[in-house]
Order: C-alpha cells, then sequence, then structure tokens
C-alpha cells in the first residue's frame, strides 16, 4: 500500500510537471485511464503548490510594505521631507520670536502651534502682494537635483513689473522654462530668491501660492471632463457658475466654438483634451485662467503650435487675459513679444540684455540678432 501511494504520488507530480491541469485529470478518470489515488495525489499536490506560492508572494508584499514604511520613517527623521516653505516660513518665525528674559536666557514667546500657524503667510496676504508688487527674482542659481553638477541658472536677475508685460527670450537651453518652473514652485533655488512685493514667496504655503499663478503653456492640461467643467477646474463648485463659465468662455474667443458642439458647455473634451484641436484647447485653458483671475500670468509658448488663424483668436483673448496683470511671456516667436514693456534677453542662466523691442534692436546685440534671423527664415 505504501509503494502503490508512492508511485501514485510520483506519477501526479510528473503529470503537474508535463502541464496537465485537473480539467484534464478528470477526463482521463471517466475514461478509465486514471486511478483515483493518482486523482487524489494530483489534486493534493497542486493545492499545497498553489499555496505555497501564494504564501511566499504575500510574505514578500508584506517584506516590500515593510521595508518601504522603515525607509519612510528614515526619510522623515532625517528631515530629508521638510517642506522649503514651511521650513523657511518656521525659522523665520523662531527669529523673530526669539528674546532674552532678565537672566539673560532666551526664551521663545507662544507655542508650538502657534509659530506653526503663524509661520506661513496667508493666503489673502498672497494675493495682495500680488496684486499691488514686483516679482523679482535676486541672485537665482539652480540646478536639477538629477543633475546637480550642472548649473542651468547662474545668478540670474530679473524684475516682472506690476501690471505690465515681461517677456524672455533667448535660445533653447538658456534657461526660460526652468524660471517658469522656479515661479510656478516646482522647484525652489538651490541660491539666491524669488520676491512679491519685497516678500520671500517660500513664506507662502505652496497651494496659496498656486492660487495666484495662472499657467498658460503650449500644451494645457485638459481632463477628460466636461469643456464647462475643465474651465471651471480648481475652483469650488459653490463658487462658480454657468454664467461666469460662459463670460469666461466669451472673453477667451471660446464660447461660439463651444456651443456649435453637440452637447456644448456638456461636451466631453476626451483624454488630455484629444476631440479637440489645438486652438480650441488653448481657448479653453485661457478662460479656466480668466475664471480663476489670479494676478500672475505665466504664458509659456502658449501660442506656438498654432496656425495663423488660431493664433490671431489666442492672441485676441490672451491680450485681453493680460491686461492689468502682472505678466511672464515665454516665448521663440519674437512677433508675439514685440509689444510687451519689457523684454529680457536669456543667456547661460542668466540675463544678457534688457529694453523694449525697439531699444534692444537699436542696441545691435542678440536680441537684434534674433530678430534677424527669424526675418530670414520667413523671406
Amino acid at each position: 500500500m505504501h509503494v502503490n501511494s508512492c508511485y501514485e504520488f510520483h506519477c501526479a507530480m510528473r503529470l503537474v510537471l508535463s502541464g496537465w491541469n485537473q480539467k484534464n485529470m478528470i477526463i482521463l478518470l471517466f475514461q478509465g485511464k486514471l486511478s483515483i489515488g493518482t486523482m487524489a495525489s494530483f489534486i493534493g499536490y497542486t493545492f499545497t503548490l498553489t499555496f505555497a506560492v501564494q504564501g511566499a508572494v504575500n510574505t514578500l508584499g508584506d517584506l516590500r510594505g515593510t521595508f518601504a514604511s522603515i525607509e519612510r520613517i528614515n526619510s522623515v527623521l532625517s528631515a530629508k521631507d521638510i517642506d522649503d516653505s514651511l521650513a523657511y516660513g518656521l525659522a523665520k518665525e523662531l527669529d523673530n520670536k526669539e528674546t532674552e528674559d532678565s537672566n539673560g536666557r532666551v526664551h521663545e514667546k507662544g507655542t508650538v502651534n502657534t509659530r506653526y500657524m503663524s509661520a506661513l503667510k496667508s493666503s489673502s496676504s498672497c494675493s495682495d502682494l500680488a496684486w499691488s508688487g514686483d516679482i523679482h527674482l535676486e541672485d537665482v542659481h539652480f540646478s536639477y537635483p538629477l543633475r546637480s553638477d550642472v548649473d542651468v541658472l547662474n545668478g540670474l536677475d530679473l524684475v516682472i513689473e506690476c501690471g505690465k508685460v515681461t517677456a524672455l527670450v533667448g535660445s533653447s537651453g538658456a534657461g526660460k522654462s526652468t524660471v517658469v518652473q522656479l515661479l510656478a514652485r516646482y522647484y525652489e533655488p538651490t541660491q539666491g530668491r524669488i520676491t512679491v512685493a519685497g516678500e520671500d514667496i517660500r513664506v507662502f504655503d505652496k497651494r496659496e501660492w498656486s492660487q495666484i499663478v495662472s499657467l498658460v503653456n503650449q500644451d494645457p492640461v485638459l481632463f477628460s471632463a466636461s469643456v464647462g467643467e475643465n474651465i471651471a477646474y480648481g475652483l469650488p463648485d459653490d463658487v462658480v457658475s454657468k454664467d461666469e463659465i460662459i463670460k469666461a468662455a466669451k472673453a477667451a474667443n471660446a464660447h461660439e466654438f463651444i456651443i456649435s458642439l453637440p452637447q456644448g458647455y456638456d461636451t466631453l473634451v476626451g483624454e488630455r483634451g484629444s476631440l479637440l484641436s489645438g486652438g480650441q484647447r488653448q481657448r479653453i485653458a485661457i478662460a479656466r485662467a480668466l475664471l480663476k483671475n489670479a494676478p500672475f500670468l505665466i504664458l509659456d509658448e502658449a501660442t506656438s503650435a498654432l496656425d495663423t488663424t488660431s493664433e490671431r483668436l489666442v492672441q485676441e483673448a490672451l491680450d485681453l487675459l493680460m491686461k492689468g496683470r502682472t505678466s511672464l511671456v515665454i516665448a521663440h516667436r519674437l512677433s508675439t513679444v514685440q509689444n510687451a514693456h519689457r523684454i529680457a534677453v536669456c543667456s547661460d542662466g542668466k540675463i544678457m540684455e534688457l529694453g523694449t523691442h525697439a531699444e534692444l534692436v537699436a542696441k545691435g546685440g542678440s536680441y537684434a540678432a534674433l530678430v534677424g534671423t527669424q526675418r530670414l527664415a520667413f523671406e
């Protein structure tokens, strides 16, 4: 009996390793080509193997989760993930709170919770400063974390005047896109600072700062939702009305094409706005920026990928959007920036020239060379 059991178990193992499944085994059993003992051994072996593999997989998953948790705890304890804004705000607050008592010892006023709540400025303060003050990049240096040995910005200094349009031009790789990312606070300068009305922007929470900045770039971010939802995206539902969405769309030269869509403002735009043309996506992004009514506007190559007709419509909407706002325009196509109040020429991570279109052309420097090159390209 023992010999037979061993033989049947051996047969079951061979069948498993040969790729047989339970369905095939049952067919052989009914055909009388397989004994009940071999069938039972096969089922027992497969269940045992399945549970063993599943247990190993679960154990491996638990171990990975444990190691990830340990790494996260270590990173927090080592202060690697402390938010730059909070760290800066707390440091500044601590400097202001420290006083000396009568015995010459240093003590701090207020509790830790009080310092935490007051360290970062309020969003209303941030908005007020942005509506009334210049934005200044002061001796800004920057290197991307994965390429810390490469300096993208090398002491860049630029004042973006309040309520005026400042254009930033230059060849590819000069640092223009990096300036946009720093102003949007996707990164913080490795050296130097960015101020609004003289206040370092690191004293503001990044979420609050994002409320005063509108960014319209070459490939605007649209979501797989309706046109109206994309225009109102980022604002509370109880704040935005349908009338306000339509008003913003009209100002952005988007209302006419929207009402021609199958469901009008309820029409789905597809993933990343794939069901709309480039010009239509841009005008929806501009309508969103108008509705947001942020004091600081960044246009990053907003019309570079458009045809002549679409560019005219988008440019008209942009002109309305920029009116009365502090605006930074990034462009390769110099025809779109020649009416800016000031044009800054960026090269090797620094501002090399600064002035109006006429002043820079008369100067005969880098900007004049760029203008000449683009004229030749169209002749």
